[in-house]
């Protein structure tokens, strides 16, 4: 069996990226469950750190603190309660559908084609939004802990986007095992803080109190919420649970990302899912109950859960910095459920014909390496347009993920009606419920947040899944275009060969001997010159080499290249009738990347035009002006075959007013 080698690339590639992976290693790069919850629940677990605030600012924004103190656990209950339902739900896709894909694929197989691109719209939204929102809220997090790096949030969350992008690039096994330490600290520093705060609440009774039980909200806060009014409405009541339901965010994670798991992968993706939820709902509950006795004023310049800390533990003492680094670290973290995701998603996608099919090759580490790149570009866009606010980001993030939620669980009712499999009644009941709350969450998300920003993702939804139906409409047109039947072999064709030239020069007459070899039925050199006495000088050349090939001379007072070809061209089918035309011109490879935009120019946008005619061939025709070993190649001394062979006298070097290329 032969090795092909390792594809070489540039040094600082492979120190950021590492070493390419064969394809046949695939199977090694799946990861265990205890990296799995760290790579797909990062997002999910994550919340627990901010999800708890956004319910409080909604609620002391209208109510004061009395409003949260009484309705901060109710609504961490409901969240539960949907968590569970949800939970299931995916917990049955990860088995019936054990490919990956999640609500995109039970959508399309149980819903049809635009529900699933609905579906695969909203979850890559999710998942863009999901980076600018975690790394956004991590750099608060750390901001709340050093408060002079605040007018730095945007470099830094950015900054922050970058390492995902690189550490996603080695791929999901290399990356998890460095992500996976973060996690796991920040859930201990969880446990400890719920632990001790309800500790310090039930038994000495020590847990401190910040704000009283009726105060007022901050005047920033009621600059975003209106003025103080002593109670929640049923709409305020849901605008809160709605904030607080962003705790559901990355649940489907585990059912899109199935086949990077160890075999059996679905029953370790089921598993890790279970973890992922119990985690969560013990995190969110937990915080959301201590919140709620030591009822901390929300700010928008320090997150909730540094202000409980400091209290708790007390300002710069060591846990309390474990706790915010640890905050940070997961928030930051949260992002690389996306980065795992949204790749994944779009192959699925893009095999189907509804992306671009460069979403659907992986690098040479196994990754999907262009949906990380696309992911981490539209991440920093949201986070340069919205300063890295978290509060701002917020509104447009819940509902992406409950329409992905409400139709996976809808595709589930149709999936489990159709096999009715043993069972199936009491797994039908559980989808028809989660379809039904995650639906009316959806409506409370849309309704109770369209104004301050959630109509952008129910605007940009249908724009993406245009997009994907005119790129679907795009691949079906050329396939139509390209399809043949079987036939007699078809004759050769006629062609004529044209090669674009800029003076007599090495680089020049390799092109024409190429030209030669190919033996068209007509062949012509042709050169644009400038002024009369230009026309001359190459004229002169041409007979002084003896090349037999005939030369034409086209004018151009105006200097224009692009033009002045493409009529030529024009003319050269009207007088040959041949079916094809070849285009040849002569193109200088220099050593260094640099070094080539200070050549090769002239032809750059005459390239672009060719391409875009038709029955016409484009070839370039390479001279490399450094040898193997990376030496620039000899000014003179070269034999007559490596120049010209129609020449009858030794070839020399060109003269000095031809050009360097074409």
């Amino acid at each position: 069996m032969s090795h092909e080698p390792r594809p070489r690339g540039g040094s600082l590639k492979r120190i950021l990226v590492g070493k390419p992976i064969a394809s046949d290693e695939a199977d090694h790069q799946r990861i265990s469950k205890v990296v799995g919850l760290a790579v797909f629940s990062s997002d999910a677990i994550s919340s627990t750190a901010y999800a708890s605030g956004e319910v409080m600012l909604v609620l002391v924004g209208v109510g004061g603190m009395a409003a949260a103190t009484s309705s901060l656990v109710p609504i961490a209950m409901l969240v539960v309660v949907l968590l569970a339902l949800v939970a299931n739900s995916y917990r049955e896709t990860i088995h019936a559908y054990p490919d990956g894909g999640g609500s995109y694929i039970v959508s399309r197989e149980n819903l049809g084609v635009v529900p699933s691109l609905v579906a695969g719209a909203s979850l890559l939204i999710d998942y863009v939004l999901t980076v600018a929102v975690s790394v956004a809220a991590g750099t608060l997090a750390i901001t709340s802990a050093f408060p002079e790096l605040r007018d730095y949030r945007v470099p830094l969350a950015l900054a922050f986007v970058a390492i995902l992008t690189v550490g996603n690039l080695r791929g999901v096994k290399e990356s998890g095992r460095v992500f996976a330490v973060p996690t796991y600290v920040y859930i201990a520093m969880m446990a400890v803080f719920v632990g001790y705060g309800m500790y310090r609440h039930f038994g000495p009774g020590t847990l401190p109190v910040l704000t009283p039980r009726g105060a007022k909200p901050t005047p920033e806060i009621e600059h975003h919420f209106g003025p103080y009014i002593g109670s929640v409405s049923a709409f305020i009541f849901a605008r809160a649970f709605a904030s607080g339901a962003v705790a559901l965010s990355g649940v489907e994670a585990i059912s899109n990302g199935i086949p990077a798991f160890r075999k059996p992968t679905s029953r370790n993706a089921a598993i890790t899912l279970g973890w992922m939820a119990a985690v969560l709902a013990s995190g969110f509950f937990g915080i959301s109950f201590v919140a709620s006795r030591m009822r901390p004023m929300p700010s928008e310049a320090e997150s909730v859960i540094s202000i409980m800390g400091r209290a708790l533990f007390g300002s710069g003492s060591v846990p309390y910095y474990l706790l915010q680094f640890s905050t940070f670290a997961i928030l930051i973290l949260a992002a690389n459920t996306a980065f795992a995701d949204f790749p994944r998603l779009a192959a699925i996608i893009a095999r189907d014909g509804f992306l671009p099919r460069q979403f659907a090759n992986r690098g040479d580490r196994l990754v999907f390496s262009n949906g990380v790149l696309i992911l981490a570009g539209l991440a920093a866009v949201l986070l340069v347009g919205f300063d890295a606010d978290v509060t701002l980001l917020i509104p447009l993030y819940a509902v992406g993920v409950f329409t992905g939620f409400t139709l996976s669980q809808t595709g589930m009712v149709r999936h489990h009606m159709k096999l009715r499999q043993r069972g199936w009644q009491l797994s039908l009941i559980a989808s028809g419920l989660g379809a039904l709350a995650t639906l009316v969450v959806a409506l409370v998300v849309i309704i109770s947040k369209f104004t301050i920003g959630a109509w952008v993702i129910v605007v940009a939804i249908p724009i993406v899944v245009s997009v994907f139906l005119a790129i679907a409409k795009h691949y079906r047109g050329v396939a139509s275009h390209l399809r043949v039947e079987p036939a007699p072999e078809a004759p050769p064709i006629r062609h004529g060969m044209v090669v674009l030239v800029g003076g007599v020069n090495r680089s020049a007459l390799m092109a024409l001997r190429y030209a030669r070899s190919v033996g068209p039925d007509d062949l012509v050199a042709v050169t644009v010159a400038i002024d009369d006495d230009h026309a001359e000088r190459i004229r002169a050349d041409w007979d002084r080499f003896g090349l037999s090939i005939p030369l034409e001379v086209l004018a151009s007072p105006y200097r224009d290249l692009t033009g002045v070809v493409l009529a030529y061209l024009d003319e050269l089918e009207q007088r040959w009738h041949h079916e094809y035309l070849s285009v040849v011109i002569p193109q200088m490879v220099t050593e260094h990347w640099w070094q080539g935009a200070l050549h090769n120019q002239s032809a750059t946008a005459l390239r672009l035009k060719l391409l875009a005619r038709r029955d016409t061939v484009l070839v370039s025709v390479p001279y490399h002006v450094y040898d193997d070993a990376g030496r620039a190649r000899p000014r003179s001394g070269a034999t007559a075959a490596e120049t010209h062979v129609e020449a009858p006298r030794p070839a020399s070097t060109s003269t000095g007013t031809a050009r360097d290329d074409s």
